[in-house]
């Protein structure tokens, strides 16, 4: 299976002493889909996250901001500030009314440089919690002038919940998120029913959720519960062919190569 954190193919992080410790946020109740890793970071990649984040890092503050039509006062502003901060502020103006795609873990950033440089009509918004993979994708804006680009580094169900406007977004890319293939395990999964019900919550009528995966019983459990939700309608008669937008990696190339069978689903908010 492709580990996003990384976007190489490895199995899924066994138990270990610190797993159920990592998986439990301090001042929340859910439990995490990630472990963050101890992996070795590039010094390119630090620069990137030094240099690059006071322009294209959106940092995490609940109640900070809001995106919606009815823009919403940030917590922190003072009460005679004239100016009303909304999530879409963060993007240049020219993108500002543009609608909002969210990719929710993009690894290295493989997919997500891919689709904004081949859509500039909209802005894209990459949530991840792995420093590499966070700077590897700051070097990509940077470089490939994505100014239509920008990222939060937090965990994407506290992101959804306490910054993201209901009726707000065009749609969801959640590729290779990691499958969690134990039993036991499967509570960490980030597909759950109560996450889906609030990514169709943010979504505008009309907007979707786009999954992929190569772990096939992690596919039918998605497909299960994005199927119980009565606010989305499936794309397909079961499983999606691969849009055109959704570019096939090296890695998962190597993947298929391998004989992985990858699993598209794309659903629409009625």
């Amino acid at each position: 299976m492709i580990n996003r954190s990384t976007d190489k193919l490895e199995p899924s992080l066994g138990d270990g002493p610190d797993l159920d410790r990592q998986t439990k946020h301090g001042s929340g109740s859910h439990i995490r889909s990630f472990v963050i890793r101890a992996g070795r970071m590039g010094s390119g990649q630090s620069k990137a996250l030094k240099a690059l984040s006071p322009s294209y890092l959106i940092p995490f503050s609940p109640g900070l901001c809001d995106d919606g039509a009815t823009p919403t006062i940030c917590a922190t502003m003072s009460a005679d500030s004239a100016h009303r901060v909304v999530l879409s502020d963060y993007w240049p103006k020219a993108y500002q009314e543009a609608p909002l795609i969210i990719e929710i873990g993009f690894g290295m950033g493989d997919a997500l440089a891919a689709i904004a440089a081949a859509d500039r009509s909209k802005r894209y918004l990459g949530i991840d919690v792995h420093p590499p993979g966070v700077g590897s994708m700051l070097q990509r804006i940077e470089d490939q002038r994505l100014s239509h680009v920008r990222l939060i580094q937090h965990d994407a169900v506290d992101v959804l919940e306490k910054m993201i406007a209901d009726n707000s977004v065009a749609g969801f890319h959640i590729y290779f998120p990691d499958p969690w293939p134990k039993k036991r395990h499967h509570k960490r999964r980030l597909i759950q029913t109560e996450f889906v019900k609030r990514m169709s919550s943010c979504l505008k009528v009309g907007g979707y959720i786009h999954c992929a995966t190569d772990w096939e019983p992690y596919a039918q459990w998605m497909l299960d519960i994005l199927s119980a939700e009565s606010s989305l309608k499936n794309q397909a008669n079961g499983y999606h062919a691969r849009p055109a937008w959704r570019p096939m990696t090296k890695f998962e190339a190597r993947g298929l190569r391998l004989g992985h069978v990858v699993n598209d689903l794309l659903f629409r908010k009625r």
